[in-house]
């Protein structure tokens, strides 16, 4: 915390605070959500300036209940930062999207510095963890966005009963999809 802080890097969560899915990870709150909150782009924004951030990590509940599963309010939140707070990087930590491509190409049309979504655990134990993902559909979102020359990342948790073996596998595809595109 410190070492972000120092670095003026802060994150925030949009789109709510009910998550339409219920991954076993995750210490979000599982529901109905209400509609995404047409003040919340500048109100981010807003906070963003008065704390003098100079790196905005995006993240969201994941929000398969709307229609786009929530990329418009995505996009409206990172163009009132581009707006409103000339020169701050964007990290954007987005969901799945159930893997429609219309959603990740509006994300990818908007260009943040960095998308990142997380395969979260080894393959093996993704419906354990993330019983409503995919681990396959997480690899191919992370593929067709660096497909579109977008800088893409991924974080996986490590203690959850995955083997080494595993853990290099899993290491291997990410690295193996980065490579097959050079």
């Amino acid at each position: 915390l410190a070492e972000c802080w120092a670095a003026r890097t802060a994150t925030f969560m949009i789109l709510g605070n009910l998550c339409t899915r219920n991954c076993k990870f995750c210490n979000v709150n599982t529901g109905k959500s209400s509609k995404p909150d047409p003040a919340e782009p500048a109100n981010v924004a807003s906070m963003i300036n008065k704390l003098n951030i100079k790196h905005a990590v995006l993240t969201s509940v994941t929000r398969d209940d709307l229609f786009d599963g929530g990329a418009a309010h995505w996009v409206d939140v990172i163009k009132e930062i581009r707006k409103s707070c000339p020169g701050v990087t964007l990290e954007t930590l987005i969901p799945d999207f159930k893997l429609n491509f219309n959603s990740l190409d509006i994300i990818a049309e908007v260009a943040p510095e960095i998308v990142s979504h997380n395969i979260e655990t080894v393959e093996r134990m993704t419906p354990l963890v993330r019983n409503n993902a995919n681990y396959r559909r997480s690899l191919a979102v992370l593929d067709y966005l660096d497909k579109k020359n977008i800088k893409v990342k991924t974080g996986i948790m490590l203690g959850l009963g995955e083997t080494d073996e595993e853990i290099y596998k899993t290491k291997n595809k990410c690295i193996e999809r980065l490579l097959n595109e050079l």
